[in-house]
C-alpha cells in the first residue's frame, strides 16, 4: 500500500544519519477507517449482527488500540520505505524517537495531529577490499619429536598410577598419597568447606593451597599434624583471602607409587592394541593440537594484514557494544580473581583505552570479512550450525536441552554460534587465495604468545580477560583458582 509521507535529512555528517518523518494525520484516518473496516467481520459485540457493528461505535471502543496499530505499522513501513529510497545500508536497527512531548503523541493518536519522529542510523561504511590474493603469509609448522611423545605417555601413565599402602610405619614423602581428615580454623574457629573425611591428597601435587602438603612429609599412619598456613591474596573466597589458618590433620594411611610400566599391556588398558599403536595415536593428537596452533598464528598475521591495509571510519554504536562486551568480561575477571588495575600493571583509564582500540580493530576486521563473505559467497549449512550447538551443548553436561533450547528459541542467539563458524570460512576462503609460505620452527616458538612478540604489529594484548583459570575446588583446603 502507497503512503503518504515527508521525508527530511537533519543529519548527514560521516556515518552518521538523522531523518525526519513527518505522516499526515489525514494517511493515518485512512489507515484507521480501513483497519475497522476489518475488524466489522472479526469482532463480536451483544446487541450487535456479524459484520454490522457500526463504525462509529467501533471507533469508540477500539479507535485508540487500532490507531496504535496503524501508527507502529505505518513507522515500520515509512521509516524502511525511507532508508531504502536513499540506498544506505544501516550498520544496526535504526533507532526511532518520537520525542517526549505527550500531548503532541496523545493528538496523533486521538486522530487531531501529524505524526512526526525521527530516525537515527550510522551506515556501513564503503570501502575497497584489499586484495588479499597478495598477502604474505608465513605458516609456522613443527615436526612432533620423540620427546614430545614420550613426555605424553609418561602424562598418561602418572594419570593411570596406582598407590599401595607403605609397609609399617614409613613416614610419607613426597609423591606419596596420604589418605586424611582434616578440619581447619581461621581465628579460632571452623569455617564453611575447611573440612572433609577420608580426603585423599597427593603430597608434592599443588592441589591444596601453598604450605599445606609439605607440612605432611615426615607423617605415619596415626599421626596427628597441626598445619599452619595462610590463605593466598588472591584466594578464591574473599572472606579467606590473606587469613591465617589452622587445620588440624589426621593420617589415616600413607601409600607409595607403584611403577607402572609403559608397554603393550598399558596399551591395551588404554583401548589400544599395542604401545605403537598408542604412540601412533599420541602423535597424531599432537600433531592436531600443532596444526591448531599453526592455523592461528596464520589467522592473527592474516588479520593483522586486514588491519593494516584498511584504515575507514566505523560506526560508533557497534564500537560501543562491543567495547561493552570487551570491559564486562574485563571486570567479570577482576572480581572473579580478587584482582585490580594496579595488580595488572595499568589504570582503569588506560585499559579502558587498549579496549577501546581492540574494540574498533574488531568492529573494522567484521565489517572487511563479511564484505568478503559477500563477494566470496560464503555459506553456513544448517549440518555446520547443529554441530556446532551440539559441541556448545557439550560444554555444560546435563544441562544440553537447556543449552538447544536457550539457542534454537531466543531470538538472535543462535548468531553467536554462526557468527564465528562464518568468520573462520571466510578467513579459510582467503587464506586458501594469499601466498602462504611455511616455515619450521621450533615448539617453543609455535606454541609463543604473539602478543610476546614486540617486533609484529599485533592487536593489543588483552591482560586480564586473558587470564582465566581454572574453577575452584570443593575443600576450602585445596587451592582456590579463577
Amino acid at each position: 500500500m502507497h503512503i503518504n509521507m515527508q521525508v527530511t535529512e537533519k543529519v548527514a555528517e560521516g556515518l552518521k544519519r538523522e531523518l525526519e518523518i513527518v505522516i499526515p494525520a489525514t494517511e493515518l484516518e485512512t489507515r484507521l477507517a480501513a483497519r475497522l473496516e476489518q475488524l466489522k467481520s472479526q469482532v463480536r459485540i451483544n446487541g450487535f449482527r456479524p459484520g454490522k457493528v457500526p463504525t462509529t461505535h467501533l471507533r469508540r471502543t477500539y479507535g485508540r488500540q487500532a490507531m496504535s496499530e496503524v501508527i507502529q505499522e505505518a513507522v515500520n513501513e515509512t521509516s524502511q520505505k525511507a532508508i531504502e529510497e536513499r540506498k544506505e545500508n544501516p550498520a544496526y536497527q535504526p533507532e526511532i524517537d518520537f520525542g517526549e512531548d505527550q500531548d503532541a503523541i496523545e493528538g496523533v493518536v486521538d486522530g487531531k495531529a501529524d505524526l512526526s519522529y525521527q530516525v537515527r542510523f550510522e551506515i556501513v561504511p564503503s570501502f575497497d577490499v584489499f586484495d588479499f590474493s597478495k598477502a604474505k603469509l608465513e605458516r609456522p609448522v613443527s615436526e612432533v619429536e620423540d620427546k614430545a611423545v614420550d613426555e605424553a605417555l609418561k602424562r598418561l601413565a602418572d594419570q593411570q598410577k596406582e598407590f599401595e599402602p607403605r609397609e609399617g610405619d614409613s613416614p610419607a614423602q613426597s609423591g606419596d598419597r596420604v589418605q586424611i581428615d582434616f578440619v581447619g580454623k581461621v581465628d579460632g574457629e571452623p569455617f564453611d568447606g575447611g573440612a572433609a573425611e577420608d580426603a585423599y591428597l597427593e603430597i608434592g601435587s599443588n592441589s591444596y593451597i601453598p604450605g599445606f602438603e609439605d607440612q605432611l612429609i615426615g607423617a605415619k599412619p596415626g599421626d596427628e599434624v597441626e598445619v599452619k598456613v595462610t590463605f593466598p591474596e588472591e584466594y578464591g573466597v574473599e572472606a579467606l583471602c590473606g587469613k591465617d589458618a589452622v587445620f588440624d590433620v589426621e593420617i589415616k594411611e600413607v601409600a607409595q607409587p607403584k611403577d607402572v610400566a609403559i608397554d603393550d599391556e598399558f596399551a591395551k588398558r588404554l583401548g589400544l592394541e599395542d604401545l605403537e599403536k598408542l604412540k601412533a595415536a599420541i602423535t597424531d593428537q599432537i600433531k592436531g593440537e600443532y596444526t591448531k596452533f599453526s592455523a592461528g598464528r596464520v589467522k592473527r598475521q592474516l588479520l593483522d594484514v586486514l588491519d593494516k591495509e584498511h584504515q575507514f571510519d566505523v560506526p560508533e554504536k557497534l564500537v560501543e557494544q562491543e567495547f561493552d562486551t570487551i570491559w564486562r568480561q574485563v571486570m567479570s575477571d577482576l572480581e572473579k580473581a580478587n584482582r585490580t588495575f594496579e595488580d595488572e600493571d595499568t589504570t582503569e583509564e588506560k585499559a579502558k583505552e587498549e579496549y577501546q582500540t581492540i574494540a574498533e580493530r574488531r568492529v573494522r576486521l567484521g565489517l572487511v570479512l563479511s564484505e568478503v563473505g559477500k563477494a566470496g559467497d560464503i555459506q553456513i549449512s544448517d549440518e555446520e550450525v547443529n554441530q556446532a550447538l551440539m559441541e556448545r551443548a557439550r560444554e555444560f553436561p546435563g544441562q544440553e536441552k537447556e543449552v538447544f533450547e536457550y539457542y534454537t528459541k531466543q531470538p538472535g542467539a543462535i548468531n553467536e554460534i554462526r557468527a564465528p563458524i562464518y568468520e573462520q570460512k571466510v578467513v579459510d576462503y582467503m587464506i586458501e587465495l594469499a601466498e602462504v609460505s611455511e616455515k619450521n620452527v621450533s615448539v617453543e616458538e609455535l606454541m609463543a604468545d604473539p602478543d610476546d612478540e614486540p617486533e609484529a604489529k599485533k592487536e593489543p594484548k588483552k591482560k586480564t580477560a586473558a587470564k582465566k583459570k581454572s574453577a575452584p575446588k570443593k575443600a576450602a583446603a585445596k587451592k582456590k583458582k579463577d
